[in-house]
């Protein structure tokens, strides 16, 4: 029995004991995977850090509007009988656009006139004989009553007639007509749009704490998505008086020239305030910036020798303090210098020490002005 027992104990060992051979084993093999891999050299692929011209300036999305612009409209309702304008035409100010139907309106107003020429006369021939004590004051006051309201009722019929005639109020580009011959128009019924496209305001937002940075007469460069190779000057006309109690903003408004009519009334567009001179700053692509909460780094790549005294590259790891960016560019403040060499891709791959084969044919963009590409 107790033979029998020690056979067991001895069984039961050996089993144990090749198990924990075996993960000790498996250990040292996942130890050394794990140095040789440590030891491997990673491709990746770099820049040099360099100083590079950067302005300042403030960035906002606006949006076009007229100088002048209006959707006219008749006053009065009636039925259109003539229509002066082709869609499309450019008027100068008190081109008639419109005729509404005024034939009652009138001959309303050729009688109202005569009555207001019999009160004229009236007034007059009671005049001389008052003169000649023929009548009393009362009368001829009386008379001079009636002229004042025969003329009054002339002007009031004459405006109305005016009405019915729909002219331009301005000088400008007319849009797409609205009413056609014959049509019975309401009273502020559209008829067509006239934009003065000769200049353009541009009106954007920007927060308060750039307030300072503003002033009339700032240049601003704007930029149109219909014509993504130009760029549009102008410059600032009014600073709004108020900041939106809401988002913090103030309205600022641009105004542009647009001899060409190239842009149009409600476009969208892209603001950049000139706000001063270019200064140098040490820039990098943002791919380089490795962002964490416990703060922004890159790798360095650093020129050694190994211990046969072969050059070798190695990866550091450096914390940066970041400072404005533009496009595909952040500015560098601390933590590099001009001449370093740093990572732009393949840095999940990296730690400290790590040995790297560098490859530039393909590069991150480190545009500063970075266009879509539709292709």
């Amino acid at each position: 029995m107790i033979k029998r027992l020690l056979i067991m104990l001895v069984i039961v060992g050996l089993i144990f004991g090749g198990i924990f051979g075996f993960i000790n084993f498996k250990a040292k093999m996942i130890k050394q995977y794990m140095a040789s891999m440590g030891n491997a050299s990673q491709t990746v692929s770099t820049t040099v850090a360099s100083y590079q011209d950067w302005s300042s300036n403030l960035d906002a999305v606006g949006s076009l509007a007229p100088v002048q612009g209006a959707d006219l409209s008749a006053e009065v309702s009636g039925i259109v009988t003539e229509i002066f304008f082709q869609q499309g035409d450019d008027v100068v100010a008190g081109s008639p656009l419109v005729q509404l139907k005024a034939d009652d309106d009138i001959a309303k107003l050729k009688s109202l006139k005569a009555t207001e020429e019999l009160a004229h006369l009236t007034y007059q021939r009671n005049q001389a004989q008052l003169l000649a004590k023929a009548i009393s004051q009362q009368i001829v006051d009386s008379n001079k009553a009636d002229l004042t309201r025969a003329s009054a009722n002339v002007a009031e019929q004459q405006a109305l007639v005016n009405k019915k005639l729909i002219r331009a109020p301005f000088s400008g580009h007319l849009g797409i007509r609205t009413v056609n011959l014959g049509q019975y128009l309401n009273a502020g019924t559209s008829i067509v749009t006239l934009q003065a496209l000769n200049t353009l305001y541009v009106d954007f937002f920007l927060p308060q704490q750039s307030l300072a940075k503003i002033v009339i007469g700032q240049i601003v460069e704007v930029h149109i998505d219909a014509y993504p190779s130009q760029k549009f000057m102008g410059k600032v006309v009014v600073i709004n008086p108020k900041v939106d109690a809401n988002t913090r903003n103030v309205q600022i408004r641009a105004v542009l020239d647009n001899a060409k009519h190239q842009l149009l009334s409600g476009m969208y567009a892209n603001v950049e305030v000139v706000t001063d001179s270019a200064q140098h700053a040490l820039t990098l692509p943002n791919t380089t910036i490795s962002f964490n909460s416990y703060g922004s780094t890159v790798f360095l790549i650093e020129t050694n020798k190994d211990e046969q005294g072969k050059e070798k590259r190695t990866a550091k790891q450096v914390f940066v303090t970041t400072g404005a960016t533009r496009g595909d560019q952040v500015v560098i403040l601390k933590g590099i210098k001009e001449g370093d060499t740093v990572v732009t891709s393949g840095q999940l791959k990296l730690r400290n020490g790590s040995v790297v084969l560098i490859n530039n044919t393909v590069q991150p963009s480190n545009e500063a002005n970075p266009q879509p590409n539709d292709l």
